[in-house]
């Protein structure tokens, strides 16, 4: 019989194995690290354009942000001429106001008996201080300011005898009004209570 030694083969069959194995294996190891190398560079051209539009973004914040500056910069301006504005127009609607007493008080005076020292006025009240010949033109006066529809009430805060030049004695008076609404103002109050 023959014999045939078999062990010789199953050592070559066993290194064709382990070469096998081991080449397997470095196959895996070369396209191991030839994926993460892809993979990195991959990641770094993603970190790379996230950067490049996060400085396109920050830089187009800075030139909005310059924008918005001059933006709230003008509306600030606007504000302050706004109010400047309603300040004048109010101060237009005073002089109106004003106007229409000063015109009113020279219908009222007792002409050549009496003239008008001073006159102030404020939101509600007026103070006239003045000169008159005697108590009745005072009286006269006070009258006609009554019957006005500029005012509402009329007081004699004071009124004094004066001497004055070349030792002629006068009347020295004050006197306090409240002032009346005009009828316009009135017709937009009564509106504006209605609704």
């Amino acid at each position: 019989m023959i014999r045939i030694n078999l062990l010789p083969f199953r050592v070559a069959r066993k290194k064709e194995n382990i070469r096998r194995q081991i080449s397997v294996f470095l196959l895996l190891i070369v396209l191991s690290a030839v994926a993460l190398s892809w993979y990195t560079q991959f990641i770094n051209k993603q970190i790379f354009t996230i950067k490049e539009k996060t400085e396109q973004v920050n830089s187009q914040i800075s030139k909005y942000k310059a924008k918005a500056d001059q933006v709230a910069k003008i509306k600030r301006s606007l504000k302050i001429l706004e109010d400047k504005l309603a300040i004048v127009s109010s101060l237009k609607k005073q002089r109106e106001k004003q106007l229409v007493l000063f015109d009113g008080m020279t219908d009222m005076i007792v002409p050549e008996r009496m003239w008008l020292e001073s006159f102030k006025t404020d939101n509600s009240r007026v103070t006239i201080k003045g000169i008159a010949f005697d108590n009745p033109t005072i009286a006269d006066f006070m009258e006609k300011l009554e019957k006005s529809p500029l005012f509402d009430k009329v007081d004699l805060k004071t009124a004094k005898m004066k001497k004055f030049k070349d030792g002629v004695m006068l009347k020295s008076f004050e006197l306090l009004c409240r002032k009346e609404k005009p009828k316009e103002e009135k017709k937009e109050d009564v509106k504006q209570g209605k609704k």
